[in-house]
């Protein structure tokens, strides 16, 4: 995506020095000169990038100078951004031999090679990716951050809060700027995305202090929640929030009208069709795409045909539960009454949604409590579950995980969509809460931000097929930890890994094979049980997001390969726990390095 809250890389002068023969005598002392020095090498990156990033410091709980700040935008920032990471890959190869580097060490080294490297494909493609969407946009991600991430604890905090909404104008105006440069190259999105912009962008800007009613608009709402809860004078309060109301006013809104205006402008000359073969390079930017989420080399057509393969296994495993809750029908007809029933919805209501926060609840416990038994390491760190702002519930994904702050600041967070309850069938709160939460997203999220001794690079960054591949295995894995004990429950985990088994079709036959977004709804409805809500919502972020979506069952399949293998291997040496820790307490990793990292595993046991 060309829009992106991650931190500016840059690199600190760092002097390349000549490599020169240690006597053997001092080959100890030169070792851990080189790994205390790679580990400052990789300090000082990280704290180049800081600099360029109020935002990512905000993401870690940092407060300082910068705190009122938004992260510079623009084509001269993204070229920092990437002569920065060259200037840190090449120093780096400069200064250090991986032969004198311990196995932590060598294992950053690489990762970081990977990374850099991965950064530097997607570069040449920059300018594909779409600065306004319904998936990511700042038109709803930058009031979403002020909302959940800006923390307001004292008055200069809240000063801070006031400051960004003053530079949230020209920041939006810079991105509007971007979009008009795209634009003119023919690097826009599809004309029904247009829609979901402008009504996120009317929505941020609809009520008090924008108009004079009742209802207040969201970022004055939280500005003012948070405000409330200082322990200052009321006249200071009344301050700051006058003041929030008037850059509201004098910076936001004019910014937010002048967006609507754009994105209008642009709808009217937007094409119709949907994948991104429609661009001058797009069939290599796709290429780049899958190769860049999956981290493998996989082709379009193979990814098409391993998700084809994936399909047919789980229509096979969905007619076993049709066996067991007795259906009389074909598949067809099962996936109908299963998306039709009204027994497996919750009122489309306050208490309706109330319900499906208590069933989620309800698989926070019953899973909680057998993590013991099946991990190792568990993270510190809370998880609390919410509701997504009403504001951007209508164009956000159905679920989603915001990670912890590093300083227990702020927890892991669970979000859970709940703008139409068609689009949330209570047959999947287990799955979808196991995969976004506990065992999945917040488990490994945590842990992996609670790792000590590692690179804020391992500690902070991500591999998409890692980390999503672990999310899918999450939830096959509480099925072998005795939950889903409700036949229509376990179905609900087999569609949602039927979800995931269909993107690898609708991904590659809207962005390799020229599908429809048409083609690619019929595809689901005529393959599963998703809501016909769900199903357009799901269509549509992989056209805006082209192969993201392939990384999970890419990831879940070579995690669950690896667990078979170890399992084969080992026999009774075989521990679920350790092989839990080897996967996770790496961080994020290729799937080659990965399976590398198991199959050493399996030696060590087998030794």
């Amino acid at each position: 995506m060309k829009f992106a809250l991650r931190a500016a890389a840059s690199l600190l002068a760092i002097t390349v020095l000549p490599m020169v023969a240690a006597p053997a005598a001092a080959q100890a002392s030169t070792q851990a000169d080189q790994n205390q020095a790679l580990l400052q090498f990789f300090a000082d990156y990280d704290k180049a990038q800081l600099s360029r990033s109020p935002l990512a410091k905000s993401f870690r709980g940092m407060r300082d100078a910068d705190y009122g700040k938004w992260d510079e935008v623009g084509e001269a920032a993204e070229r920092r951004e990437y002569e920065a990471d060259l200037a840190a890959l090449k120093s780096m190869r400069a200064r250090f031999d991986p032969a004198r580097l311990n196995a932590d060490n060598r294992l950053s080294y690489r990762l970081f090679e990977k990374m850099i490297e991965r950064r530097t494909k997607a570069y040449e493609f920059r300018d594909y990716g779409y600065v306004f969407d319904q998936m990511n946009g700042p038109q709803s991600q930058f009031p979403a951050f002020l909302i959940n991430i800006h923390r307001v604890e004292n008055k200069s905090d809240a000063e801070a809060y006031v400051s960004r909404l003053k530079g949230l104008g020209p920041a939006i105006d810079q991105l509007i700027a971007d979009s008009r440069d795209s634009a003119e190259k023919g690097l826009m999105p599809p004309k029904w995305v247009y829609p979901y912009v402008t009504a996120d962008a009317k929505n941020v800007v609809s009520g008090f202090p924008f108009t004079k009613i009742a209802t207040e608009a969201p970022l004055y709402a939280d500005l003012k929640s948070k405000v409330a809860k200082l322990d200052i004078a009321q006249a200071e309060k009344d301050a700051l929030l006058a003041a929030g109301a008037d850059a509201l006013i004098m910076s936001v809104k004019p910014a937010y009208a002048r967006l609507i205006t754009e994105m209008e402008r642009q709808e009217k000359i937007a094409s119709t069709d949907d994948g991104i073969w429609r661009m001058k390079r797009g069939a290599e930017y796709y290429t780049e795409r899958l190769g860049n989420y999956t981290t493998t080399d996989m082709t379009p057509d193979q990814i098409h045909q391993l998700g084809l393969a994936q399909v047919a296994r789980i229509h096979g495993e969905v007619r076993e539960i049709m066996q067991r809750t007795n259906f009389q029908g074909d598949l067809t007809a099962f996936f109908k009454f299963m998306r039709e029933d009204p027994r497996f919805y919750a009122p489309n209501t306050d208490e309706g949604r109330a319900l499906y926060l208590a069933e989620t609840e309800k698989a926070k416990q019953a899973v909680t409590a057998k993590l013991p038994a099946w991990f190792g390491t568990l993270p510190q760190s809370p998880m609390e579950v919410k509701r997504v702002e009403e504001f951007r519930e209508k164009s956000a994904g159905k679920a989603f995980y915001q990670r912890p702050a590093p300083d227990g600041s702020r927890p892991g967070v669970y979000y859970a969509n709940l703008y139409d309850m068609k689009d949330m069938p209570l047959t999947e709160v287990e799955a979808l809460f196991y995969h976004e939460g506990i065992p999945g997203h917040h488990l490994q999220l945590a842990i992996q931000t609670e790792l000590k001794d590692v690179p804020a690079f391992r500690q902070f960054g991500g591999v998409t097929a890692y980390s999503e591949g672990w999310g899918l295995y999450s939830e096959k894995l509480a099925k072998d930890m005795g939950l889903y004990t409700d036949p229509y429950r376990d179905f609900g985990r087999l569609q949602l890994e039927l979800h995931r088994a269909i993107r690898l079709v609708v991904d590659s036959g809207l962005h390799h094979k020229r599908w429809t977004r048409e083609q690619a709804i019929k595809y689901v409805e005529d393959n599963s049980a998703d809501a016909p809500g769900g199903i357009v919502k799901a269509i549509e972020r992989y056209i805006v997001y082209p192969g993201q979506a392939t990384a999970y069952m890419v990831g879940r399949l070579k995690i669950t390969d690896l667990r078979d293998k170890a399992q084969k291997a080992l026999g009774d040496k075989f521990d679920i726990r350790g092989f839990h820790d080897v996967i996770l307490r790496s961080g994020p990793v290729p799937l080659d390095v990965m399976e590398e990292r198991v199959d050493a595993w399996i030696a060590s046991k087998q030794a």
